[in-house]
């Protein structure tokens, strides 16, 4: 209550209800109970996390009015912008605010200055510029963008901030397409909470009526609120997720610039600059291209740079992650031939391929090749080993070299550098030779990563037992041939 008896104003982000909250209700209206384990063989690159998730506030209402410990305002560089949410801001706040924001001299885009709340109930407010959006530049716009959201977060973190509120940066006079920026908006802020999720009991993104849909909509895609939802979601995560952090990376969106502006390209210097602009950095400015059709025109001629070569290898990646992601492969899934276990010994990421469950005559391999890349690219940020189950194939599970030298091309780097071991278990001799004559011939670098195992003892040496899942069969065949040791180890349930 305010002295007159009145009702405050302000809202206490307490009082408001979670993301999940809403979620759960409706189970429980519909006499279902939230799924607390399921077995998901294709795992989001933003797992369900119900302690992440109950940080998360989606609330249709003005920032001002939050009583938390900061919110955000987005502003210009001089910060005397006036957008709905500066105006309401500085209206609350009173006119001790905009004598503080003349002391700050302006803000960079991308950057977060901090002042007090003055009348507000929020103890802080962290002002911050948005980009100007060009679709010509728009991974600057997106890096810069990017760093709004993140430099926030990383004051309330320095701040020892209990609780934040967000506006939607991207305001409307900046023509920032507005799903785009939510995109860039969920995915730092999940980034951030899965690495310091401790220092932050509640993030409030505060959402007028036009973009509360949107939030709605990319909400699960980010903050899945069940193993079901986090599945479902999954096929609707755009192409470009974003490096750890939730930066953007993806090669197809890098600046285009012209070499000499006003020349000719048939008169610029072929072998000039552009062979040597990728070894200036990896941060947004630096990571820039030249002419996207003469990159082209030069791998046809057989002059282009290494370097350049590397990146036109990336966007043809990049396609097939986006197909991968786009395309129904939920009867490659059923087969069960690929998923993700435990760690090995040194906590690397354990995944598996099942030979036996892969009908090579039966099924359309390109669909596989999709699966497979739809599955790894995440996994693949990390080191993590492959145990190829060789057990009981037969002709018509071969993989033949054809496949498997287009997969080898096709995979970003990061799937060669990362992979530390391929266990190869119960192999025949035949298949060693293949192996041999694969690894020797036809791809480079995997040959000494290449490891036999002729039994699951063998396995357990480097892969604990109880950090794999085994299919029943490979349990009664190494039972068979190599003892009966093996069957106390219980076999997974769904495979």
């Amino acid at each position: 209550m305010d002295p007159l008896g009145a009702p405050s104003q302000f809202v206490d982000v307490d009082s408001l209800p979670g993301w999940s909250d809403a979620y759960e209700a409706k189970q429980l209206d519909c006499h279902q109970s939230p799924v607390e384990k399921a077995q998901v063989d294709v795992r989001s690159p933003f797992p369900y996390r119900k302690d992440i998730n109950e940080k998360i506030i989606l609330w249709k209402g003005d920032v001002a009015l939050l009583n938390c410990t900061a919110i955000v305002n987005t502003s210009n560089e001089t910060l005397t912008d006036k957008n709905p949410v500066s105006e309401s801001i500085f209206m609350h706040a009173g006119p001790d605010l905009k004598d503080e924001l003349q002391k700050l001299k302006g803000c960079r885009t991308g950057e977060a200055k901090l002042t007090k709340g003055f009348n507000l109930a929020a103890r802080f407010i962290i002002h911050t510029v948005g980009p100007k959006y060009k679709s010509r530049y728009r991974t600057a716009a997106e890096s810069s963008l990017y760093s709004c959201y993140r430099n926030v977060l990383q004051l309330a973190k320095e701040q020892a901030m209990c609780s934040v509120g967000f506006c939607v940066i991207n305001t409307l006079k900046r023509c920032y397409p507005l799903e785009d920026a939510t995109h860039i908006a969920l995915r730092t802020v999940r980034r951030f909470l899965e690495v310091h999720g401790e220092t932050l009991e509640k993030v409030v993104f505060a959402v007028s009526e036009l973009e509360e849909a949107t939030y709605q909509k990319l909400l699960p895609l980010y903050f899945p609120r069940s193993l079901e939802e986090e599945v479902q979601s999954l096929p609707y995560l755009p192409a470009d997720i974003g490096n750890a952090e939730g930066e953007p990376v993806v090669p197809e969106r890098q600046i285009r610039i012209t070499e000499k502006p006003g020349v000719p390209d048939d008169a610029s210097d072929e072998e000039g600059l552009e062979a040597d602009l990728s070894f200036i950095g990896s941060h947004a400015f630096a990571r820039m291209e030249g002419d996207v059709d003469k990159q082209r025109r030069l791998i046809l001629q057989g002059q282009l740079s290494e370097a350049a070569l590397q990146k036109q290898h990336q966007r043809n990646y990049n396609r097939w992650l986006c197909q991968a992601r786009a395309e129904d492969l939920s009867d490659i899934a059923s087969l069960k031939a690929l998923y993700q276990t435990g760690v090995d010994n040194c906590g690397r990421t354990v995944m598996v391929v099942v030979g036996r469950n892969i009908p090579v005559t039966l099924i359309d391999m390109e669909k596989a090749l999709l699966y497979f890349i739809h599955v790894m690219d995440h996994i693949a940020v990390k080191e993590y080993v492959l145990v190829y189950f060789h057990t009981l194939t037969n002709d018509y599970n071969q993989l033949d070299s054809n496949f498997l030298k287009k997969l080898y091309d096709v995979v970003d780097a990061k799937y060669k550098r990362n992979l530390k071991a391929l266990y190869f278990v119960h192999p025949t001799f035949r298949s060693k030779v293949s192996a041999w004559f694969f690894t020797t011939f036809t791809v480079s670098g995997l040959k000494d990563k290449l490891h036999y195992v002729e039994s699951l003892q063998q396995l357990f040496t480097a892969i604990p037992p109880e950090q794999i899942d085994l299919p029943p069969f490979v349990l009664e065949y190494d039972a068979r041939e190599n003892g009966p040791y093996y069957s106390s180890y219980p076999p997974s349930p769904d495979l």
